[in-house]
């Protein structure tokens, strides 16, 4: 058996850092080419020189609240690689505040990059992937926050949960033309979003989790890389949860 995902090309957005590039470096080792989409331009097209993989790897600035951003880069990845294999909506922020001190402002963002963004990618990457022959693969990434509802999220916990609603129904809407559609929910995952929590903050969680460590990035992207894949072949609408046994 070659690599997973030998002449595959996947879309990932968010993927300047963090868990996106943790992803596109596990996609591009198992053959694929990765079309990397980020808000910082500058940011994006370093991460996709830093994979070293040369024309197999793009960077574009891409604001996945824009549906027009989100055509653009998939567009990318049929105009270069010919194909759209597989999707990774990842793109995401957090606004944190308690609800009296949330502004509207504040809730309106969180639920537009993750819910419309999601969304505009899942649309977009359905659309392409039916009318292929051998279909295709789309992740959404939700997170345990989406499950439990975290304090001072009310916006992200919202957001996390509609995904894995949003998972489900287009499952059953595009499940006919091979398109396959699953979502992750990565709980305390070292990334710089974590790195710039407090250390009592940080000490707190590691303490719910039964494993005792926080998740590295290459752990979430190893699941990932196992749903793009025809390892997962017989799996769509489901929710994985890779949070070391946290909130079970």
């Amino acid at each position: 058996m070659g690599p997973l995902l030998e002449g595959r090309t996947a879309v990932i957005t968010g993927a300047a850092q963090g868990l996106g590039y943790a992803i596109a470096e596990a996609f591009v080792a198992e053959g694929a080419n990765v079309v990397l989409g980020d808000l910082n331009e500058e940011a994006v097209k370093a991460a996709a020189d830093k994979l070293g993989v040369g024309d197999r790897a793009v960077g574009q600035a891409c604001n996945v609240v824009s549906l027009e951003d989100v055509e653009a880069l998939c567009a990318t990845a049929k105009e270069t690689y010919g194909s759209l294999d597989v999707m990774v909506n990842n793109a995401g922020i957090t606004r944190d505040a308690t609800m009296r001190k949330m502004t509207e402002e504040q809730f309106d963002q969180v639920i537009a990059v993750h819910l419309k963004g999601t969304w505009n990618g899942l649309r977009t990457a359905a659309g392409i992937m039916r009318d292929q022959e051998k279909g295709g693969s789309i992740i959404n990434v939700s997170s345990i926050s989406g499950k439990v509802g975290m304090l001072g999220q009310t916006n992200y916990s919202a957001a996390k949960a509609g995904i894995v609603g949003m998972t489900k129904a287009a499952t059953k809407e595009v499940g006919f033309a091979n398109v396959r559609v699953n979502a992750i929910q990565p709980g305390f995952i070292n990334t710089a979003m974590t790195a710039a929590m407090r250390d009592d903050v940080i000490e707190g969680k590691l303490k719910e989790i039964p494993m005792g460590r926080a998740g590295e990035p290459s752990e979430v992207a190893s699941v990932v890389l196992f749903l793009a894949s025809d390892m997962s072949s017989y799996m769509s609408g489901t929710v994985l949860e890779i949070a070391g046994g946290r909130h079970i």
